[in-house]
């Protein structure tokens, strides 16, 4: 009979609405199940499986771990139901692949607080299942339990016992009756006088005695070796923790038509105890232990620690030896495929098409979904997978609608706080405080969650990261993030809890976690761009959405900038604009980063609306004023360049070298070479003066000078591990000797390659893609016209317009090597409208060396030497070309 969701049921007076319970299949699951019990009825039906072998490690054993609200009860439940009658199996779930005999017996036990579970009913439940199933006493177990009860609950009988506890109405009253049985068979073997209903006592010892003598009498429970040490022990709660070898033992001894194999079901595995107190936990280890003909299924919201040596003297059977099925992986394994061996699995989210499918069969009316598909869409979206989300998105339904209006995608825009206190149940008071202080990062690892709680002790963090809403990715620069739904609702729902945060106890937090990864970052060993970049992002948020200091976040910047990288740092957009310094920093990097993929003009646009907020400190302005200097040199905005240039280089700051440098290019692109000469003999490492030099020495075609001086400013690079200046030192390198050695230019281009591999530089990119266009120069074929067409379209996309210079100097050189006198003059024609308004006009009488020709009267190009010297050793690069092509 299909379950009826009765909170939904009784949330409207509509009669024709049907609330059922929904079930979203959890195949995969199913499957594990099916794999795991195959694997364990082969095992105990093989040859040599000893039921007393009490030191061969454990695998009758499965657990299924999440957070509150995903399922696992129902789940659960569902496995109850289906591994009990075949025809209440989901349909998607198939016909299991096991025997029919040894038969499989679920029970399903409830250990949550508000049943009131203790190991004694859990004891008593299985019994009382095999009771009713097998129909006979299981002697040896009997007779040590009536024994067990004697002593424990004098004057109160068994029966009675089991109908005041609801038991006897779910199994029957048939385990008296056989508990009975098994005793006057014993009296009887051992021909003892008088009644034995209150000799108990007597008949174990006498028991006992005949096992020891290994009396023919009682030849039939001789065989279970522990069973007189068993009746012998003080008859307390610690000796019934033994108790399940001798129902074990029991259970190997029917016969073939008989054999039944137990699949407990431990539901709430969670409130057996807490990480101090495992003394429930203990008694059901042993019981797992020793019951290896059983298979039990575990349910609950931690992963369960049995593997972890460290909990020696607080269990009896740990390590991963004992339990390899739960030992943990260094590579998380997959949710829900099969993974042969692996007996622990986080219990994941539904998918999309789960969400969906839940909502549309949770409320029914005139056999139509009575949630829209636009609304399912939009409550699947918020929910993140998380079951409970949905439970309690229908109930707002419901809410909604009792109103007299239709929900609207806009009703669900809000968290539940229900979520909030779902997820703090079973949480100590540090692990809900170190909870909310992680829910400020993106990601996080146990020295950051510690340090943002204000914790001297790691402790709780450790423990926190076991919990099913941690989620792990070992890859990861941080390895723990917070489930998605869980961390957004921690931070924006209303919490009702009593250790609930104000506002300044959430800034506080905001505070510790930015200085924590601030210390993480000055502490790495040497540079480390993951890392900073891992920072800066979630530094970035922190002080946006909390209005904190810039503190370290400036530092990093630099740190960001100088290696010339330009990883993306994305931040969420929060509709508020630039309002506060971390944003402004924040749109700052992410318009540097950005301008590798715009064109420069909407970089000068971007770095202009963070300059007119004023939010930025004096040292920060100086970075914007000279990418934006730079942003108008690349676009051939020359007055504009120079202007910021010049501003940033009289400041004396951090960038002063870096605009000196600008300055340089800007005196050579105005065809000031003396200028930019004397400027660039001053830069040293800070301002890249040796790539400087590269540049006006490849302008005066001394092409061995510019290599020398770029495979300089490479080892320079190198030795200060900046791996961005090195690519664009090896991209200049490959195409000075693309001029002079086509052969060498290949694995010079082949290691700019490498170098920008993971690198975000799209000028260096396409002065690598040129130097590979002037290696092939001179050469047949279409190849060079139709690779010089694609790269055209890729430099006007970029808004580069220096390599636009260097893309017609390429072709110019390709069409003199090959004497192509029409196509050099339509360049000639191009360069001289480009070169209207004064800047690099060098090209121009660069391209009139390349063709034997004579520059137009007036250039006003100064060269450091003698025009005629410049004029040789370009004819001479194209005279070398011809002869090789």
């Amino acid at each position: 009979m299909a379950g009826r969701d009765l909170r939904a049921l009784f949330s409207t007076n509509d009669r024709q609405l049907e609330a059922g319970e929904a079930f979203t299949d959890r195949h995969g699951q199913w499957r594990l199940v099916q794999d795991a019990l195959a694997e364990h009825l082969a095992h105990v039906t093989a040859p040599g499986f000893d039921v007393e072998d009490l030191e061969t490690p454990r695998t009758n054993l499965l657990v299924f771990h999440g957070v509150g609200g995903i399922g696992k009860t129902t789940f659960s439940r569902t496995l109850e139901a289906a591994l009990t009658d075949s025809g209440r199996r989901p349909a998607r779930w198939g016909e299991p692949s096991w025997p029919t005999r040894p038969a499989l017996l679920p029970v399903r036990i409830d250990l949550a607080r508000s049943a009131g579970t203790d190991f004694e009913r859990v004891l008593l439940t299985i019994r009382l299942a095999l009771a009713a199933h097998l129909g006979r006493p299981l002697p040896a177990f009997d007779i040590a339990l009536r024994r067990y009860w004697e002593h424990q609950h004098p004057g109160e009988s068994l029966e009675e016992y089991l109908t005041r506890g609801g038991l006897a109405g779910r199994f029957g009253k048939a385990l008296p009756q056989q508990v009975q049985a098994a005793l006057g068979d014993v009296a009887q073997a051992l021909m003892l006088p008088g009644s034995i209903g209150g000799a108990v006592g007597q008949l174990t010892g006498a028991l006992a005695q005949a096992l020891r003598e290994r009396r023919q009498t009682v030849k039939a429970l001789a065989g279970c070796a522990r069973l007189a040490d068993l009746l012998e022990a003080e008859p307390d709660v610690d000796a019934l923790s033994y108790y399940p070898h001798l129902l074990a033992w029991e259970l190997a001894q029917l016969p073939a038509d008989k054999a039944v194999v137990p699949v407990v079901l431990l539901d709430t595995f969670e409130d057996t105890g807490s990480r101090t107190h495992r003394d429930l936990e203990r008694l059901l280890q042993r019981l797992v232990w020793l019951m290896p003909n059983a298979f039990f299924i575990v349910t609950g919201r931690g992963r369960l620690q049995w593997a972890d040596p460290t909990l020696q003297g607080q269990l009896d059977f740990v390590g991963p030896a004992a339990w390899p099925g739960l030992a943990a992986h260094s590579v998380p394994s997959p949710r829900t495929a099969s993974a042969a061996g692996i007996r622990q699995v986080l219990i994941g989210d539904f998918s999309e098409d789960d969400c969906d499918d839940y909502l549309a069969r949770r409320l029914v009316k005139d056999g139509q979904p009575l949630i829209g598909p636009e609304l399912r869409a939009v409550i699947t979206a918020r929910s993140h997978g998380l079951p409970l989300y949905l439970d309690l998105a229908v109930l707002r339904f419901l809410e909604l609608r009792r109103t007299g209006r239709t929900p609207s995608p806009e009703d669900f825009e809000a968290d539940f706080p229900a979520l909030i206190t779902r997820t703090l149940a079973d949480l100590t008071a540090d692990e809900r405080h170190i909870l909310r202080s992680v829910s400020l990062f993106d990601a996080f690892d146990v020295d950051l969650a510690t340090r943002t709680a204000g914790l001297t002790h790691q402790a709780a963090a450790a423990r926190l990261i076991e919990r099913p809403f941690v989620r792990e990715n070992p890859f990861a620069l941080w390895p723990y993030h917070l489930h998605a739904l869980i961390r957004s609702t921690l931070r924006t729902a209303d919490d009702a809890t009593d250790d609930r945060w104000t506002d300044a106890d959430w800034r506080a937090a905001a505070t510790r976690a930015l200085d924590a990864l601030g210390e993480q970052w000055r502490a790495a060993a040497g540079p480390d761009r993951r890392l900073l970049v891992g920072c800066l992002r979630q530094g970035l948020a922190l002080a946006r959405d909390h209005q904190l200091d810039l503190s370290w976040l400036t530092q990093a910047a630099y740190a960001y900038t100088d290696d010339y990288v330009w990883e993306p740092l994305p931040l969420p957009d929060t509709g508020d604009g630039v309002a506060t310094a971390a944003d402004a920093l924040a749109e700052l990097l992410a318009a540097l980063a950005r301008r590798q993929h715009e064109h420069r003009s909407r970089t000068v646009e971007r770095l202009t609306a963070v300059l007119d907020t004023s939010l930025l400190p004096d040292e920060l302005t100086e970075m914007a004023l000279y990418f934006r200097a730079k942003a108008h040199r690349d676009l051939g905005q020359s007055a504009a360049s120079r202007d910021g240039m010049q501003q940033v280089a009289a400041g004396g700051g951090r960038y002063a070298s870096d605009a000196a440098r600008g300055l340089a290019h800007l005196a050579r692109s105005a065809g000031d070479f003396p200028t930019a000469l004397a400027t660039a003999q001053t830069l040293g490492w800070p301002g890249r003066g040796q790539r400087v030099l590269g540049d006006i020495h490849v302008a005066h075609g001394d092409m061995a000078a510019a290599a020398s001086a770029y495979a300089a400013a490479r080892a320079e690079a190198e030795e200060h591990g900046n791996t961005g200046e090195q690519a664009i030192a090896q991209a200049h390198l490959a195409l000075a000797l693309a001029f002079t050695d086509p052969a060498r230019a290949d694995d010079e281009i082949t290691l700019a390659e490498q170098l920008l591999a993971g690198l975000d530089q799209r000028a260096t990119a396409l002065t690598a893609q040129l130097a590979a266009l002037v290696r092939h120069a001179g050469s047949s074929g279409p190849g060079f016209t139709a690779r010089a067409a694609a790269l055209r379209n890729e430099i006007t996309a970029s808004g580069i317009t220096a390599a636009v210079f260097l893309l017609e100097l390429a072709a110019a050189f390709h069409h003199a090597a090959r004497n192509e006198g029409d196509a050099v003059h339509e360049i000639l024609g191009r360069l001289a409208e480009l070169t209207q308004g004064g800047d690099h006009a060098y090209y121009l009488d660069v391209a009139h060396y390349l063709a034997d020709l004579v520059p137009p009267a007036g250039s006003t190009v100064r060269w450091t030497e003698d025009p005629n010297s410049v004029r040789d050793r370009w004819q001479h690069l194209v005279t070398t070309r011809r002869q090789e092509a």
